[in-house]
């Protein structure tokens, strides 16, 4: 437990690290931070309810085309804002819940699959409301809590980010590691043996999937005010299977694996579409084999196995 609370304290103190690090590429972190919160509630479902779901962008997307129209016809607020986008993350994740969790491995993937498109389309098709294929603009934000005005280096962006990001964490951790967690990892182990033991599984699995969907709707909120504009592929099946590659990369269920898969999906993102921008999704997926054959519970997994050889040297 030491060992967890000290890699949870450096977890927070890369946070603040990086824009003494790398002050020229808080954008980038920016858009770090933002993935590894969607992936970090991605997480909840896959690495510990066991529920593989490829519509992730769904609750990301409604989330923040929810901000957005609440900046542009509302209230530019940003921390109303995020509440909106959450709410209308939590309300779809309520809603498609009932529906989602009435099946299991390929039917869910599949229905999640169909829940992204639906949402997608109706997006595309409220042009009046969404701006369709041309995205959501025109949005301008206020200062945060009416004190901290974004700026053009984007330090504000940053640090507001974070923020939410590390508050979000220690809420994740919480759930994580209470009773109701611990049932989670029980119903993905052996489902009948915790609806013979009395458990409410479906209840717990419902609550889950609305607070899964709460976190990526907030991480979506914080992407359209952050970009002050809302794309329609913020809701489409490509987006939701790289918010899947990069939880894969850090380590499903590691409770770390979104800060290590977003990073470095983004940074090799970044760098391969500068040095290759015709082939570098080929470089992206080469990395993906890699990390599989290689590091089959991802990079959390491997470098825990790396610490115990090490200390088992020691010793």
């Amino acid at each position: 437990m030491t060992s967890t609370r000290a890699l949870d304290g450096l977890v927070l103190v890369a946070l603040v690290a990086f824009p003494m690090v790398a002050p020229s590429y808080l954008d980038l972190g920016t858009r770090m931070v933002i993935l590894a919160l969607c992936a970090m509630s991605l997480d909840l479902l896959v690495g510990y309810c066991g529920l593989v779901m490829l519509g992730h962008a769904a609750f990301f997307g409604i989330g923040a085309y929810a901000a957005g129209i609440f900046a542009l016809r509302a209230w530019a607020e940003p921390l109303a804002g995020l509440v909106v986008g959450g709410l209308a993350a939590a309300l779809l994740g309520l809603v498609s819940g009932v529906v989602l969790l009435r099946s299991r491995r390929l039917t869910l993937i599949m229905l999640s699959l169909a829940t992204v498109l639906i949402v997608q389309e109706a997006a595309n098709k409220a042009a009046w409301l969404t701006g369709g294929a041309d995205g959501l603009q025109g949005i301008s934000m206020a200062a945060v809590a009416g004190l901290f005005p974004f700026d053009l280096y984007g330090r504000v962006s940053y640090v507001y980010a974070a923020s939410v990001l590390a508050l979000s964490f220690l809420g994740f951790r919480t759930v994580i590691d209470s009773t109701f967690g611990r049932s989670l990892i029980g119903i993905r182990e052996n489902e009948a043996r915790m609806h013979a033991i009395g458990t409410p599984v479906d209840a717990r699995l419902r609550t889950a999937f609305v607070i899964s969907a709460t976190l990526a709707g907030i991480a979506g909120a914080l992407q359209a005010q952050v970009a002050e504009f809302v794309a329609l592929n913020a809701v489409s099946v490509e987006f939701s299977g790289e918010i899947l590659i990069m939880l894969i990369l850090g380590g499903a269920g590691r409770r770390y694996g979104a800060f290590l898969g977003a990073p470095l999906y983004v940074f090799m993102q970044d760098y391969l579409a500068r040095e290759d921008p015709t082939n570098w999704y080929l470089w992206i997926g080469l990395m993906l084999l890699a990390i599989v054959f290689l590091a089959p519970g991802g990079l959390t997994a491997w470098m825990s196995g790396l610490a115990r050889r090490v200390r088992s040297a020691r010793a």
